[in-house]
């Protein structure tokens, strides 16, 4: 009887030492997260699991496509301007980051998959950057990736079959592989704060 208490009492310290470090490493990487000026996100809140589909028509996962710092951005290819723009800021960025050494994969997610078919966000995203992927999907799809990185985005009512436009949030989040969600950008930051910051978290974290 005294021989399994104690065995019970190791577990249950065992069980404790184990808790502080992870809740000490935890607050020290979150600590080191807002050195760099990364904006306030709960851990796990923003982000998570999605299935879509690549410009190749091949079923992809957030595993498949997240293998290094990511650069994620909700949109759709028939966007006027806000799109293009992030695009290319995201674009400018990843081409910063190159040139220090650190890289990342910037990554276009269209929330308009009735119109946006796996050739045409390939397309789309291609044209900002070699590296950048476009993924699309059913609405059932895109949907559920849409509401795991808490975007927001609304058909125009009423509008034109054919050229209706989407209403949407434009925040770029920035995924580390093993850790999720780190930082977001808004549209208003441009490529070398995006850049400077991205560099500034991935050194930190050693994710690269």
């Amino acid at each position: 009887m005294e021989k399994k208490i104690a065995i019970v009492a190791v577990v249950v310290a065992a069980l404790f030492l184990a808790g502080t470090f992870i809740a000490t490493k935890m607050k020290s990487t979150d600590a080191a997260l807002a050195a760099c000026g990364a904006g306030a996100i709960a851990g796990g809140a923003v982000g998570g699991p999605f299935e879509l589909v690549n410009s190749n028509g091949e079923t992809v996962t957030n595993e498949d496509v997240i293998t290094e710092p990511s650069l994620i951005y909700f949109g759709y290819t028939f966007c006027p301007d806000i799109c293009p723009t992030d695009a290319m800021r995201n674009a400018v960025a990843t081409d910063l980051l190159d040139e220090q050494g650190t890289e990342v994969t910037p990554i276009f997610i269209s929330i308009d998959p009735e119109r946006d078919t796996p050739e045409a966000v390939g397309y789309f995203a291609n044209n900002f950057h070699e590296r950048m992927i476009g993924l699309t999907g059913s609405v059932e799809q895109t949907t559920a990736a849409s509401k795991a990185y808490k975007t927001y985005f609304a058909k125009e009512a009423n509008g034109d079959p054919d050229y209706y436009l989407v209403d949407h949030s434009t925040y770029t989040y920035l995924n580390i592989p093993g850790m999720g969600v780190v930082d977001y950008f808004n549209h208003t930051d441009d490529p070398e704060t995006v850049a400077e910051r991205t560099a500034c978290i991935v050194d930190t974290v050693g994710a690269n």
